[in-house]
């Protein structure tokens, strides 16, 4: 993790933060300016790729990237119902491929050692992978059962706001009852076992509610089976890798058609760039953060989110 780290993360943190709003204060000025597109696409390249940005940025945060992609496509006017909702649906989860691919480049010595273990030449690499399966498999099972019922009943800005409010207090309080609790001992990967695996992956389940964010309930779930910080955020971003990979591959291999149809090919790819690079740095300046200062900030972040949006969703201007 010590290669992950910056050096400036006050400017970093400060950089972060006007990216997200820049880019959510910009989603409805693409909307109005974007030129007439042909009919078949309902996106812009400048929403293309702004949508790819919100998804870097937010998937390995414990905001709630798929909150954030439904807020700016909601934002830009697109998705509003029909064909083209379900589309922008399948788009949102299928741009994850960058983020995935930023992961990926970034913790390849790990991923590589799990590949050896898988063929029986690093033991530590077949432990990790054991567990990554075992955290796996419960989203998995449960994502396929309840796929439509999620879609048809989270995926709006009510359970979102909902989502993100609970979440933001829940980091508040896990902060503070850290800050004025006893300390304990805290493991390393290495010392995780498939059954602490099963109950993050039991967390992990949860963030299938828009607005919870996979990431924050992954790492808080690391935390409460007793992995130190940096652990429980690595596993979380390898438990990313899996997750999301699978989830892309099935939305990709469903609905990929779908998705040309209705926004062609150039815009799915600028999104999958966009996310890629944005996903790097926000994963560079994450770990780098969180080594330093803890969760609070999402918190805060997450409460006044819900806060702004929600009163602006009330008044029906969003």
């Amino acid at each position: 993790m010590k290669n992950l780290r910056h050096r400036n993360p006050s400017i970093a943190t400060a950089l972060l933060s006007l990216a997200l709003l820049g880019l959510l204060l910009a989603a409805p000025l693409a909307a109005a300016t974007a030129p007439a597109p042909p009919e078949r696409v309902a996106m812009s390249a400048g929403q293309a790729a702004i949508l790819g940005v919100v998804e870097g940025l937010t998937e390995y945060l414990p905001v709630s990237s798929t909150a954030h992609l439904l807020l700016t496509q909601r934002l830009m006017g697109l998705g509003k119902n029909g064909p083209e909702k379900d589309a922008a649906d399948s788009y949102g989860i299928c741009i994850q491929a960058g983020a995935i691919l930023a992961v990926l480049w970034l913790y390849f010595g790990r991923v590589k050692s799990v590949f050896a273990g898988l063929f029986g030449r690093d033991p530590e690499g077949l432990h990790l992978l054991v567990n990554l399966l075992a955290a796996f498999v419960p989203a998995a099972v449960i994502g396929l059962l309840f796929e439509k019922s999620i879609k048809h009943y989270l995926f709006g800005m009510g359970p979102i706001l909902i989502a993100w409010l609970a979440g933001g207090v829940a980091i508040l309080l896990v902060t503070w009852l850290k800050k004025n609790g006893s300390r304990r001992l805290r493991n390393g990967l290495d010392e995780l076992v498939w059954q602490q695996a099963l109950i993050i992956g039991f967390a992990q389940c949860l963030a299938m509610w828009p607005g919870v964010s996979r990431s924050l309930i992954t790492i808080v779930g690391g935390l409460l089976v007793g992995l130190s910080l940096p652990a429980a955020v690595e596993f979380s971003f390898l438990l990313g890798l899996m997750t999301l990979g699978a989830a892309t591959s099935y939305e990709t291999l469903k609905d990929g058609h779908h998705i040309i149809a209705i926004y062609g090919w150039l815009n799915p790819l600028l999104g999958f760039v966009t996310s890629f690079v944005a996903g790097v740095a926000a994963v560079k300046w994450m770990v780098n953060y969180l080594n330093r200062h803890g969760l609070a900030l999402f918190g805060y972040y997450r409460v006044a989110l819900a806060l702004v949006v929600g009163a602006l969703y009330f008044q029906g201007l969003i």
